[in-house]
């Protein structure tokens, strides 16, 4: 069971790291799901990925006070829109619409009412 929980946790730093280069995929939620597979499979991994100078700090601003920075925001939220605005650019089927539109709302709520970590504020 161990080596799945590391296998999951490289699969989503991988997809994490993606994220960085393709900006409709979000990067820090994977991140988060990498330290939370490396912390069932490996605590030296886990230490690895939230001490790195990159991917660390927002998974520490996660796991200390529930909080998304700013900047973290901003991305977030654009790359919600950016797929509505595929979506509509591409004429995809009303429904297909109306539910990103529902749940990329909601997704963008989630992410704007999370409080922003001490260095932001």
């Amino acid at each position: 069971m161990r080596y799945i929980w590391i296998l999951s946790g490289f699969t989503s730093l991988f997809l994490g790291i993606l994220g960085i280069a393709l900006p409709l995929l979000p990067t820090t939620p994977f991140l988060l799901l990498a330290a939370f597979c490396f912390a069932r499979g490996s605590d030296r991994l886990r230490h690895w990925l939230v001490e790195h100078d990159i991917f660390g700090p927002p998974i520490k601003d996660w796991e200390r006070y529930g909080a998304i920075s700013r900047k973290g925001k901003y991305l977030a939220v654009g790359s919600l829109v950016a797929v509505i605005l595929i979506s509509v650019l591409l004429q995809a089927p009303y429904y297909v619409i109306y539910i990103q539109l529902g749940v990329l709302t909601c997704t963008g709520i989630f992410i704007v009412s999370r409080p922003l970590p001490p260095s932001d504020v």
